[in-house]
C-alpha cells in the first residue's frame, strides 16, 4: 500500500527531526528553562510518534498479529496525545509569560510547567491504553470506526478532545495577540514612534502567532472531523488522506518551535561542528519570543 509506505516515510523524517531536538536539549546544560523543557516534551512525543509510524509499518506487513496491533495503535494515539498535550501547554506557558511577565522566572513557573507536563502525559498515556485495556472493535466489527481496531466512540472520544484543546489555544492565541498589540503600543508612546514602527511590529507578532496556529488546525481538523462524520464502510483513501497531513504536523513542530531558536541554533553548531565554544552564557528566552 503506497500509503503506508507514505506513513513510514513520514515516520522516518519525523524521528529523525525530532531525535535531533532531544539530543541538542539533553546535551546542552543551559537548555534546562521551563520553555525548553516544554520544547523537550514535545520532541519527546512527536520522536515517539514517529518510531510508532515506523513499527506499524512494519509489524502490518512482517508480524501480523492482533495483539501487536493494538499496542502499536495504542502507542501510536498516546504519542500523538502527548504531542497536541504539549502543545498546549506551550501555549499556556507563552501566555503567562506575558500576563505574568514579572513572575514569571520563579520557582512557582517551574512546578507549574512540571505539573502540566505530568498531567498532559498521564492523560495521553490513558488514552493509549483505552484500546489495549479492551476499549476496540475486534470482538464486534459493526463498532469499528474510520481507524480500525478503534471503536466509533474512542474516536469520539478523541476528537472531542482535540477540538476542546483547540478551542482553548484559539482563546490564549487571541489573548496573546490583545496583549502584543497593548505592548507594541505602550512602547511606541514611550519611545514617541509613529504608527509605522507599532504596525510593524505588531503584524510580525500576530503574523507568526496565526502561522502557528493555522498550521496546527490544518494538519489535525481534517481527520478529526473525518473520524466523526465518517463511516467505516467508506474507502479507506479517504482516512489515510487526512492522517497524513496529521502527521505533517509532527514534521512542522521542530521548525516552529526548535529551529528557529538561536540558543539552539548554537548548540546545533557546538554539538555537530565544533565550531566554537559558548562562553557567554545566554538568558532563554522567555516562551512569548516568537
Amino acid at each position: 500500500n503506497p500509503w503506508d509506505v507514505m506513513l513510514c516515510v513520514s515516520g522516518t523524517a519525523i524521528a529523525c527531526e525530532n531525535a535531533l531536538v532531544v539530543a541538542i536539549i539533553c546535551y546542552s546544560p543551559a537548555l534546562r528553562t521551563p520553555m525548553f523543557v516544554l520544547v523537550g516534551s514535545l520532541a519527546t512525543a512527536d520522536l515517539l510518534a514517529g518510531v510508532g509510524l515506523i513499527l506499524n509499518f512494519v509489524f502490518q506487513y512482517v508480524i501480523r498479529s492482533e495483539t501487536v496491533s493494538l499496542l502499536t495503535v495504542g502507542f501510536l494515539v498516546a504519542s500523538f496525545a502527548a504531542s497536541v498535550s504539549s502543545l498546549l501547554a506551550i501555549t499556556v506557558d507563552r501566555y503567562l509569560s506575558l500576563y505574568n511577565a514579572l513572575t514569571y522566572y520563579s520557582e512557582r513557573t517551574v512546578l507549574c510547567i512540571h505539573t502540566m507536563l505530568a498531567g498532559a502525559w498521564g492523560v495521553s498515556l490513558c488514552l493509549g491504553l483505552l484500546p489495549v485495556l479492551g476499549w476496540n472493535c475486534l470482538q464486534d466489527r459493526t463498532s469499528c470506526s474510520v481507524v480500525r481496531p478503534l471503536t466509533k466512540s474512542n474516536v469520539t472520544l478523541l476528537s472531542a478532545s482535540f477540538f476542546l484543546i483547540f478551542l482553548i489555544m484559539l482563546h490564549l492565541y487571541i489573548e496573546i495577540c490583545k496583549i502584543v498589540c497593548r505592548h507594541a503600543h505602550q512602547i511606541a508612546l514611550q519611545q514617541h514612534f509613529l504608527t509605522a514602527s507599532h504596525y510593524v511590529t505588531t503584524k510580525k507578532g500576530v503574523s507568526t502567532l496565526a502561522i502557528i496556529l493555522g498550521t496546527f488546525g490544518a494538519s489535525w481538523l481534517p481527520f478529526a472531523i473525518y473520524c466523526v462524520v465518517g463511516d467505516p464502510d467508506y474507502p479507506s483513501v479517504y482516512t489515510y488522506a487526512t492522517l497524513l497531513p496529521a502527521t505533517y504536523n509532527s514534521m512542522i513542530n521542530p521548525i516552529i518551535y526548535a529551529y528557529r531558536n538561536q540558543e539552539i541554533q548554537r548548540s546545533m553548531w557546538v554539538l555537530f561542528c565544533g565550531c566554537f565554544q559558548a562562553k557567554v552564557s545566554f538568558r532563554s528566552r522567555s516562551p512569548s519570543d516568537v
